[in-house]
């Protein structure tokens, strides 16, 4: 089992900056990959950002160039620092870890942080 616990969500201007972050534990050992979902009112779920074990990330193109994704060296907390906000970018904002256990793949989730961005 893993564990996830967000923090860094709040208000904030349009063009302003925050940073997420999510602590896992647990079996972390586990764990192939961490990223950061997204879900707007009246919305799918989308995946933000991922990073794998060696590093390799992923974003979906509304964020490039604005939002990073980043793990600590232990592996055991993901960050994602958001710059130039916009409205559109208001969500609640999950994070996810992928992990592989005797070849069985699972996903867990946080419970999300809510990220509100003013015009």
């Amino acid at each position: 089992q893993v564990q996830l616990m967000e923090s860094g969500g709040g208000l904030v201007q349009a063009g302003g900056s925050l940073r997420l972050s999510c602590v896992a534990s647990g079996n972390i050992f586990s764990i192939n990959a961490m990223g950061w979902y997204r879900q707007a009112p009246g919305k799918q779920r989308e995946l933000v950002a991922s990073i794998t074990n060696g590093g390799v990330t992923k974003y979906v193109d509304s964020v490039k160039g604005r939002f990073t994704i980043s793990r600590d060296n232990a592996g055991d907390v993901v960050y994602l620092q958001m710059s130039s906000l916009k409205p559109e970018d208001t969500a609640v904002y999950y994070c996810n870890a992928a992990s592989t256990v005797m070849t069985i793949n699972l996903n867990y989730w946080g419970h999300g942080t809510q990220v509100t961005v003013a015009s």
